[in-house]
């Protein structure tokens, strides 16, 4: 039986504290985009990064309606909002960008119309641009064969970067996930392992083949190699350790992949390209659609979807290759 983990989260400060001066109480809007904040930690369970980037748009939001004059939520009109969003865009700030912020604004104000903070609510007609579909990048199937099958270093790193990267493709793992794997989360010998991704939401992901092979691997004697230079003896119960016997950083595996992805011809190999290539690879060999959702960890399947895009890309591509009268 798998035993739950419960995620510490740092909520933060007091609400408003986190938008005002020090030594300056907080206004009406900056008290209520404190306790919006607070309400998406505690009742939505959002991820510290997600959390972080909602922080970072209403401080250059409640900073843009200080510069005009207005403090109190009853006080924002649509045209407010128009002028910031005209105003991020003439900042060069990238259309996903301002979409993330305008959704953060209506957040705030659709919360504090419903929690009574003020009476008006200017965001309510205001629709968010759709955002332009991208087909993720990807490796040819060549390309992971080669990245995977080239000789490593025979050190106790180098049994560790190729559990790595065997592992973010061999199972579709986003580069936080893989670096918040803890050795209670593996189960090599029923080939699973418990995975915590955004929302701290968990899933159990199959490992099998090389990926379980090389993970087992670096398990067997490199881990041990790599824990004992703890001078701290702290004894990370991680996965994956770093020279120093810690946790590793998402720095240090885009490094990795960066590293090993020169070395076979392949120039600035993401860990997420790993991933998208895991989701193309299975959708092309046969892979039913919900069971890649579910691997992935995606909350709606609309998500997944752009995988049979990608796939449909991949099909005209041969046709036009190989078709005499294409």
């Amino acid at each position: 039986m798998v035993a739950p983990r419960h995620s510490e989260r740092n909520v933060g400060s007091a609400p408003g504290s986190a938008f005002s001066e020090a030594g300056r109480a907080p206004s009406a809007l900056e008290q209520a985009a404190g306790e919006y904040l607070t309400s998406l930690a505690v009742e939505r369970n959002l991820a510290k990064n997600t959390l972080a980037a909602y922080r970072r748009d209403l401080a250059a939001y409640l900073g843009f309606l200080c510069e005009r004059g207005i403090d109190e939520p009853d006080a924002v009109s649509k045209r407010d909002i128009d002028a910031f969003v005209a105003a991020r865009r003439d900042a060069g700030y990238a259309d996903a960008s301002i979409v993330r912020a305008l959704s953060a604004v209506k957040g705030l104000h659709a919360f504090m119309a419903r929690e009574g903070l003020s009476t008006a609510h200017p965001t309510a007609s205001v629709r968010l641009p759709k955002k332009e579909e991208r087909l993720p990048d990807f490796i040819s199937v060549e390309d992971a064969r080669a990245l995977l099958d080239q000789p490593f270093p025979a050190t106790s790193a180098g049994a560790r970067d190729r559990a790595e990267l065997e592992v973010l493709y061999g199972c579709g793992l986003r580069v936080s996930e893989l670096c918040g794997l803890d050795l209670r989360d593996l189960y090599l010998d029923d080939e699973f392992m418990r995975v915590f991704g955004k929302g701290s939401k968990e899933r159990v992901v199959p490992i099998v083949g090389s990926a379980r092979a090389a993970l087992a691997a670096y398990l067997a004697g490199p881990r041990a190699e790599l824990a004992a230079h703890d001078r701290a003896r702290r004894g990370s119960a991680a996965v994956f350790l770093n020279k120093n016997g810690g946790r590793i950083s998402r720095q240090s595996v885009h490094a990795t992949c960066e590293r090993y992805g020169r070395l076979v011809g392949i120039e600035g190999l993401h860990p997420h390209t790993l991933r998208h290539s895991f989701a193309t690879h299975l959708l092309a060999g046969g892979a039913d659609l919900r069971v890649l959702q579910e691997i992935l960890g995606h909350a709606d399947i609309s998500t997944t979807q752009i995988y049979t895009h990608l796939d449909r890309s991949q099909l005209q591509e041969v046709y036009l290759a190989a078709h005499p009268r294409a």
